[in-house]
């Protein structure tokens, strides 16, 4: 009597937390990362379940793949809707996987991203008197704007062209899609403007003072566009929460920096900093310069910094929180969330992901 023999496979199951009519393939390293290998299409068990086996055959011994929903466009997301890494393991022993997707690419509709933020955009040509400059500035709207009658906080961020276009020279925070889940959470109130930097001129018009290694200044101009032109407008046209406790302003690397201007330049108008990066290098003693801080004024920092960005960022991070407390900025005046991540690099999708934390941190505890 004959009996046929089974073929061993490397069985792998996945839940998906955002699901949708279209199908699920899986691609990697042993069909050639063929995106809509029809070859590879999982079998649908459940509302967001799916499974399929890889023979053993066409294993290779470390397995590298993603789940795809079709082209590249559409491949997996992390939780805050960041592009992730290939999966990897060694094969050897291994006959189960359990994966978990927690977000799609492509296809980002109401019916299937109900908490998507509206994002318009004021202006392709903002005038900025201060500096006799046009830029794009964009507003990130809560999902809910046009259909309640709610007032929001606002946060000011920097480097607009990279906070939400998934086709950005240098990446993207992916603040949209970390919006999306945030509302999903009930902590998405927040309006964002994205202001477009000056490219050629970026670094000039972020730089506060001049110095030895940046003698071209134009930050404090910079700033008073931000405190006496875009601000105003924006509480004027949109239903904004308009006092110094709802208004933030945020950014990152040079952006950093001209955002810690910001806040001790104009304690008054901003109440609560979102600082990634901080080019403190231009000038260390940055906080001591032209400042007006009154003890009066109670704000929040969230102060973000990788450990891979170079020798110098966490010194200057613990420089400039130790300069703070010197000149008597406690915490029972100026309340600072340091986050120090081991293996950030100094990029915008390091940046992306810090984003929630952040806006968690300052808007939504006490």
């Amino acid at each position: 009597m004959s009996t046929v023999a089974v073929e061993k496979s490397l069985k792998i199951e996945l839940t998906t937390y955002k699901d949708d009519a279209r199908p699920v393939y899986i691609t990697g390293n042993f069909n050639n990362w063929v995106a809509e290998d029809k070859n590879y299409l999982m079998t649908r068990v459940g509302k967001g379940k799916y499974k399929f086996a890889i023979p053993k055959r066409i294993l290779p011994e470390k397995l590298e793949y993603k789940f795809i929903k079709g082209s590249w466009i559409d491949v997996e997301l992390n939780e805050h809707g960041r592009n992730t890494s290939n999966r990897i393991i060694e094969t050897k022993g291994k006959r189960k996987l359990k994966d978990i997707v927690y977000n799609w690419g492509g296809i980002y509709d109401d019916e299937v991203y109900p908490f998507k933020p509206i994002v318009q955009v004021i202006s392709d040509e903002f005038n900025i008197p201060q500096l006799n400059r046009k830029r794009r500035i964009a507003a990130i709207l809560p999902n809910d704007y046009f259909t309640s009658n709610k007032r929001y906080p606002v946060l000011y961020l920097q480097d607009g062209q990279n906070l939400y276009n998934d086709y950005a020279p240098f990446g993207t925070w992916g603040v949209d899609k970390s919006m999306t889940k945030l509302a999903e959470e009930g902590k998405g109130d927040v309006i964002i403007i994205a202001i477009d930097h000056g490219g050629v001129d970026r670094i000039e018009e972020f730089n506060p003072f001049p110095t030895k290694k940046l003698s071209n200044s134009q930050g404090r101009n910079y700033v008073n566009f931000l405190k006496d032109t875009l601000k105003p407008y924006v509480d004027s046209h949109f239903r904004t929460l308009p006092d110094r406790e709802n208004t933030a302003i945020g950014g990152s690397s040079m952006g950093g920096l001209i955002t810690i201007y910001s806040g001790f330049r104009y304690p008054e108008t901003f109440g609560k900093l979102m600082v990634f990066s901080p080019s403190l290098w231009v000038n260390p003693n940055i906080h001591f310069e032209s400042m007006n801080f009154y003890k009066l004024f109670k704000s929040k920092i969230y102060l973000y910094a990788g450990a891979r960005e170079g020798a110098s960022m966490i010194p200057l991070i613990n420089h400039f929180k130790e300069s703070l407390h010197r000149k008597g900025l406690n915490e029972h005046i100026i309340k600072i969330k340091t986050a120090i991540d081991p293996r950030g690099q100094h990029n915008e999708y390091r940046w992306g992901i810090e984003f929630p934390k952040a806006i968690k941190w300052l808007f939504f505890k006490k």
